[in-house]
């Protein structure tokens, strides 16, 4: 039996600095002008029926085929306010830094154009950056778009680290676990589950703290000699 896992390296003076930062952010007191944002993207394959499924009936699951049609995949990036207990997802064709750079002028200029900065919290994906702004927007409002984010990256080998991820793992579960044959379709589902968790104000509460770090994880520390 074998699994996978994400194994930070040992002793590893990169990793405990980045993983201490965010996890200081995760431990500030609410404030309305410099929101905590999470962000992750995930891929999502489309698949269509080659034959139409049969729907359930008492004591009968629904049945589908085996075959199926590969239709191409989309991105989800997954927004995560955890301290609100809201999320959104923008589902894309494609992953590219102007994508991302989309996303993030959205969060800015109109999800929250009062906040001083917008903190960030997000993995070290190559297009998670602030030069992807300046390959989607003139240079004056990529700028102020840049000016106004506070950017914490999780360290490499630590994406349990961003909240965004959890939120990922429940849509996943809750929702994108079975065929989905279309961009339209992949909206329309995403959106029913959004509304729904955004009505109970789903919280993430987040326990893990930088004092359990040092404790629990004090084989990632360096040894100082």
């Amino acid at each position: 039996m074998k699994e996978q896992w994400c194994l930070p390296p040992e002793h590893d003076a990169e990793f405990v600095c980045a993983m201490e930062d965010v996890l200081d952010v995760y431990h500030r007191p609410f404030d309305t002008k410099r929101p905590l944002v999470c962000l992750d993207e995930a891929s999502k394959q489309l698949i269509g029926e080659t034959v139409q499924p049969l729907p359930p009936a008492p004591g009968q699951p629904e049945r589908f085929d085996y075959e199926y049609v590969r239709n191409g995949t989309a991105n989800l990036f997954m927004i995560s306010e955890p301290l609100l207990g809201w999320r959104a997802v923008r589902v894309t064709p494609r992953r590219t830094a102007k994508d991302f750079a989309d996303v993030v002028r959205w969060l800015v200029e109109e999800v929250h154009p009062e906040a001083e900065k917008v903190v960030l919290v997000m993995d070290n994906l190559n297009t998670h950056k602030r030069a992807s702004l300046y390959e989607a927007f003139p240079p004056e409002q990529a700028k102020r778009i840049a000016d106004r984010l506070e950017i914490h990256h999780t360290p490499k080998h630590g994406s349990w680290l961003n909240m965004a991820e959890i939120e990922l793992s429940v849509l996943s579960r809750q929702c994108l676990d079975r065929r989905i044959e279309s961009v339209g379709a992949l909206r329309r589902e995403i959106a029913a589950w959004e509304d729904e968790r955004n009505d109970r104000q789903v919280e993430v509460r987040w326990q893990f703290t930088t004092a359990d770090a040092r404790i629990k994880l004090r084989r990632l520390y360096p040894v100082i000699q």
